[in-house]
């Protein structure tokens, strides 16, 4: 019984989540990078959110090393991701869910 209820909560969760969960978490918790780290990797380079949303649809339409966040060392072991086979309003919002996750601002006390 437990088993049919576990499998019945996956297979819910694969087909009812959001844009984001099925197209970026499911991929990054096989093979990584942490979407969190990456986020704040992001926040630190580009500060503001306009800025971070552009570079991260730019990056995910156009994967280019150049514009690539994560150190030389990790591209030369894995390489860029490809890249996305979302239609520009399916990524645009992938990147403000994946935004709304992570932000910081409004949330300090």
């Amino acid at each position: 019984m437990v088993k049919i209820v576990g499998i019945l909560l996956l297979l819910v969760s694969l087909g009812f989540g959001n844009i984001y969960e099925k197209n970026c978490v499911n991929c990054h918790k096989i093979f990584g990078p942490d979407l969190k780290k990456l986020f704040f990797a992001y926040l630190l380079k580009y500060s503001s959110e306009k800025r971070v949303k552009k570079a991260l649809y730019e990056y995910l339409k156009n994967p280019n090393p150049k514009k690539s966040i994560m150190p030389k060392e990790y591209l030369k072991l894995k390489g860029v991701k490809k890249r996305s086979k979302l239609s520009d309003k399916e990524l645009k919002k992938a990147i403000n869910i994946y935004w709304e996750k992570y932000r910081v601002i409004g949330r300090i006390k």
